[in-house]
């Protein structure tokens, strides 16, 4: 298929061009490089030997969606462009829901007028009910706490009103945690700011770049006392959006899948295995627990396995170990 990436030059989005371009698929990067490098391009030709068209742009531009959807011949869309900072979303709510929720309409519109009727796209586990915990399940309520996670579940809606009155196909994946790097190191995670994530900051305090991991909460009624998630391989996930353009081939109207291992680890399961893959002790301190965290959030992915056919193949050591490998390769990030 010919495949447009919104995002595609950042964490999640040139692993998923990786997989894609290495399944055979033609694929067309769409970015505006606010959160990435221009060189990630680059470095995607040398990591597959394929070739790729990259454009510098925003998805909110209707004329430049349009003309490169018609242009490309473009079969089917994933769309990953968004911002992702959970915490600059609560400060700056208007700005997300105009980037994130604005520049969708406006995608879904430039493909109606292109006759582009796929498209998967990147959700998040913030939809969920912030005041549950534990396992969650794709019918699991929905209620997110801040802006960000509103905008996903805003997104999630108009794609089912949209599906409901078109001939248009839209499959939804909740990711849970996603970390990790290509094995060859040459991407991975390479934030321009302070990580929001726990992994790339861990890494940049091993790698020297922070003086100090901050732990939130040493007192949740978890098995060592801090909060457990459920981390994916990054190239586990981009996989899964493999499957889930194979499924749009075969017809899918709308529908909602987790991805994820179903299996959590606590913050200090992943101090550990990153001290076993660096082969350095890293510092940290125990903070007060910040509003709205939980302390258990994983996924039921039983959905994912029994549709998509898909399944996780990486542990926290490979995940560990691939995200170092890459922060010891790029100790600046991609420049």
């Amino acid at each position: 298929m010919n495949v447009l990436l919104t995002g595609g030059a950042g964490f999640i989005g040139s692993h998923t061009a990786v997989a894609l371009l290495e399944a055979g698929h033609q694929l067309t990067i769409l970015d505006n490089f606010s959160n990435s490098s221009f060189a990630v391009l680059t470095r995607l030709r040398e990591l597959t030997g394929k070739s790729l068209k990259g454009v510098e742009g925003d998805i909110r531009n209707l004329s430049l969606v349009e003309d490169l959807l018609r242009s490309q011949k473009i079969d089917a869309v994933i769309h990953l462009a968004g911002l992702k900072a959970v915490g600059e979303s609560v400060s700056d709510p208007l700005r997300y829901y105009d980037n994130n929720v604005s520049g969708t309409t406006t995608l879904l519109l430039g493909m109606q007028r292109a006759g582009v009727k796929k498209i998967v796209f990147s959700s998040s586990a913030t939809v969920y009910r912030g005041s549950q915990e534990g396992l969650f399940n794709e019918d699991s309520p929905l209620e997110p706490v801040n802006p960000y996670g509103r905008s996903k579940l805003m997104i999630e809606l108009i794609l089912r009103d949209y599906v409901a009155t078109n001939s248009f196909e839209a499959l939804v994946l909740r990711y849970f945690n996603p970390v990790g790097a290509h094995s060859s190191g040459r991407i991975g995670e390479s934030p321009l700011g302070v990580p929001n994530n726990l992994m790339p900051f861990v890494a940049q305090v091993a790698v020297g770049r922070r003086k100090e991991l901050a732990v939130f909460g040493q007192d949740w009624p978890t098995p060592d006392g801090t909060g457990i998630r459920d981390y994916i391989h990054v190239m586990d996930l981009a996989r899964g959006h493999v499957a889930a353009l194979e499924r749009l081939e075969q017809g899918g109207r709308f529908d909602v899948f987790n991805l994820g291992t179903g299996q959590g680890h606590s913050v200090l399961e992943v101090i550990q295995a990153f001290e076993k893959a660096s082969g350095k002790p890293l510092p940290y301190h125990f903070a007060a627990r910040r509003p709205g965290d939980q302390a258990v959030c994983c996924a039921r992915v039983e959905k994912a396995r029994q549709v998509l056919g898909f399944e996780t193949q990486a542990g926290l050591e490979e995940m560990a170990a691939d995200a170092w490998r890459f922060q010891m390769l790029n100790p600046q990030g991609i420049v």
